[in-house]
């Protein structure tokens, strides 16, 4: 038997303490937008503020909530949000991730050049026409 309630606030749950992770030290109403965000994003499965809305079943006109989480995205994120995110996810990283870049935007000739790039492994096979990097 699925019991849809206990599961609905154990993932809440979860994701406030994942949002409290990034946003312990701000005030209560930062704290607050970013669970919402979370928990919208994740219940909504999309980035849109409607849609976003619409998961968090406020009793509040559906436009106030959309300008109160635009004012909010209009402040950009705290740079204590942005350090404790980047702590947490550099524990998630190994020493030497694989990065994968889709080099046709690389190759265009009118793009933008990507010098700071950095050390770039070619893993396609070589051939007589390849230009070396």
């Amino acid at each position: 038997m699925a019991y849809f309630t206990s599961n609905t606030y154990q993932m809440k749950r979860e994701i406030l303490t994942f949002s409290n992770k990034f946003s312990r030290k701000l005030p209560k109403p930062e704290r607050k937008f970013i669970a919402e965000m979370n928990y919208g994003i994740l219940a909504s499965k999309s980035c849109l503020l409607t849609d976003i809305v619409d998961q968090l079943h406020e009793t509040s006109k559906k436009i106030n909530i959309v300008d109160r989480l635009s004012h909010h995205l209009a402040k950009g994120t705290p740079r204590e949000a942005l350090k404790a995110y980047l702590t947490q996810v550099k524990k998630w990283c190994p020493a030497q991730p694989v990065i994968h870049i889709d080099d046709s935007d690389v190759v265009k000739p009118d793009g933008y050049k990507f010098e700071s790039l950095g050390w770039v492994r070619d893993g396609s096979e070589s051939t007589a026409t390849k230009k070396s990097l």
